[in-house]
């Protein structure tokens, strides 16, 4: 029997990682959104898409949340999406209220659910899904440091005309203006990425990275990304799906990890079939931990803004 998984959100980040989720046939799906048809269109499209990519995960979109009962696992996307010249942080008091309905919802009609939160303000929504779900904290996780991952590798490896493949690296912090992309952790098949490029290269591949999100925003003027956000949330949902204790950056409640305390902070975390098995604690210069006390101390100031 396949496992079932609910995606709340009908919009672009939500109906891709449907379809993704479908395509490879990782469970079955049920879509929610508020607006009437429209989960029930994509689901539909998604559905009829089966025979052609070999899936037979059955997808259903829906306005009802008893619809969702029972769910393995919950990706919620339902948001505002930014806008030109608006910050994650200007998202803020909209998409709590909305994130705080769903959360109620989700709770009453699936319990036992894993909760993979992506609606920005991405840290500070955890932090509401956390406090209103009252699921433990293993069973709240954010992507954020997946998707800040991939742009910082992707531009590494157009820096360097070398395979994705080749390039690993990792992002810590808050998901904005302040993350900490930790170049000395950083690898091209093994070799320090500070061995293979100069300190004003870094620099800027660095503050790239930070502006990623808002660069898309820029081009596209009336939405926000969503091919790339969608992979990393179906990348966490395989991990927990198929218990693979795989090591990747999330959005974590810590308690004293890292010197942070009572906050969702991006860090490395082993995702298996219970949510988040373990934080991954690393060494960090003086530079890095101030940079990343300063990525929290922006994540506690939205955090105070809406009081959880």
């Amino acid at each position: 029997m396949r496992k079932k998984v609910t995606v709340v959100g009908a919009g672009n980040v939500g109906a891709t990682a449907a379809l993704r989720i479908a395509d490879q046939e990782l469970a079955d799906v049920v879509v929610i959104d508020i607006l009437e048809g429209i989960p029930q269109g994509k689901g539909l499209d998604i559905l009829q898409d089966g025979p052609i990519s070999g899936s037979d995960s059955q997808v259903r979109g829906t306005n009802d949340y008893a619809d969702t009962a029972n769910s393995d696992v919950v990706i919620i996307t339902a948001g505002f999406p930014r806008q030109p010249g608006m910050s994650r942080d200007d998202l803020l008091i909209k998409n709590y209220e909305v994130v705080k309905a769903t959360t109620e919802k989700v709770a009453q009609h699936s319990p036992n659910a894993i909760l993979i939160m992506v609606t920005n303000p991405l840290d500070a929504m955890c932090q509401v899904a956390l406090r209103v779900s009252k699921f433990p904290k293993n069973r709240v996780i954010g992507m954020a440091g997946i998707l800040d991952s991939a742009r910082f590798r992707t531009f590494i490896a157009q820096e360097l005309k070398v395979s994705v493949e080749n390039v690993q690296a990792f992002v810590l912090g808050g998901h904005g203006d302040t993350m900490v992309p930790l170049v000395r952790y950083s690898q091209v098949a093994g070799i320090p990425l500070t061995e293979m490029m100069d300190a004003a290269t870094l620099d800027r591949i660095v503050q790239r990275t930070r502006d990623g999100g808002a660069e898309i925003v820029k081009y596209l003027k009336t939405g926000s990304a969503y091919y790339a956000p969608s992979a990393a949330a179906v990348e966490m949902f395989e991990a927990i799906l198929k218990d693979k204790k795989k090591i990747l950056p999330c959005a974590a409640y810590l308690e004293g990890e890292y010197g942070v305390q009572g906050l969702f902070v991006g860090v490395p975390v082993k995702l298996g079939a219970k949510g988040i098995e373990q934080i991954i604690q690393v060494k960090l210069t003086p530079d890095e931990q101030a940079a990343l006390d300063k990525s929290a101390a922006g994540v506690r100031e939205l955090v105070n803004v809406i009081k959880v």
